[in-house]
């Protein structure tokens, strides 16, 4: 790709998220310090931040929280709030870092996003060697593993749900997207979340309203979450659809007589965001307020297990 188009795919990953990005050293979240960890996966050097509860002392659930585009570990973990909440319901939590030529990292989850996705980066290989070594050290039970993102890291925990399920126990994409031509998966828990009022990542599908002179970060327009619900509801064998359940705050879809749970939050005045979380930056959506996507998530994964 020539390199006015890498800049102006590079620029809109960074207006998609609009996030700043936390500089070099440790991260205080609810008074506590991320640990920073690297491995070699494919020969390169890939890193990532860690909560682990001082209360642990041996392997425990791991919750894989990915970044969205643009962003990093450390900014993954400041939007979500994770670390207090692995605190206090005893789970280990891992932010990996998204690759890149700067400080604005991406995933590649197939037909997005930016740099990561022009390079072709294995990052189905890097998160499985991840998941491997943190088994091997102690610290993850390989049962209870699970994987959430937002934004490009959603669209990435939807590759890991397809491509991983023999690792990973369920997985919780939050305000990103399939791509349409996804080939038929295994069943795997999935709990989704969008919202209603995004425009970067729209639920009806499209391309994300970006500048033009920026670009778009994706090369294939995204699927509509109905079509991506579909998609679960078909891959884990569900009989049929349960009536909407409609509140103030969102509007819940959940398929009925499933292999595996299929749950789709629609957040009624949800933008480009972590509900409950914090802004990633001055320019970026306001989070909703009422509900707090890290609460539901870990209420979803806490009753899954890898194999039923």
């Amino acid at each position: 790709m020539a390199s006015g188009k890498t800049w102006a795919v590079t620029a809109s990953i960074a207006f998609l998220i609009a996030c700043t990005s936390a500089g070099a050293g440790p991260l205080r979240a609810g008074g506590e310090v991320l640990t920073e960890g690297q491995i070699t996966s494919n020969g390169t050097q890939r890193t990532y931040e860690m909560h682990r509860s001082k209360r642990l002392s041996g392997p425990s659930p791991l919750v894989i929280m990915l970044h969205g585009g643009g962003g990093n570990g450390k900014s993954g973990a400041m939007m979500t709030g994770f670390n207090a909440l692995a605190e206090k319901e005893g789970f280990t939590v891992v932010y990996p870092d998204g690759s890149g030529r700067g400080p604005l990292l991406t995933w590649n989850a197939g037909h997005c996003c930016a740099w990561a996705m022009e390079q072709k980066v294995d990052d189905v290989h890097f998160l499985s060697d991840l998941i491997d070594d943190l088994v091997a050290k102690g610290i993850a039970d390989p049962d209870r593993v699970y994987v959430t993102g937002m934004s490009n890291g959603a669209m990435m925990t939807y590759r890991a749900g397809r491509e991983l399920s023999g690792k990973v126990a369920a997985i919780a994409p939050v305000v990103g997207a399939m791509f349409g031509d996804e080939a038929p998966a295994p069943a795997i828990p999935v709990l989704m979340v969008t919202g209603a009022k995004d425009t970067r990542v729209p639920a009806a599908g499209g391309n994300g309203a970006f500048p033009r002179r920026m670009g778009a970060p994706n090369d294939r327009p995204f699927a509509p979450a109905k079509d991506a619900f579909a998609y679960w509801i078909g891959s884990n064998d569900c009989r049929l659809e349960a009536r909407p359940e409609k509140t103030g705050t969102y509007t819940l879809r959940q398929g009925c007589g499933c292999t595996a749970p299929v749950l789709w939050y629609d957040i009624t005045d949800g933008g480009h965001a972590w509900p409950g979380g914090r802004k990633g930056g001055r320019k970026g959506d306001e989070p909703v307020r009422g509900f707090d996507a890290s609460e539901v998530i870990w209420d979803f994964f806490s009753t899954q297990r890898l194999g039923g």
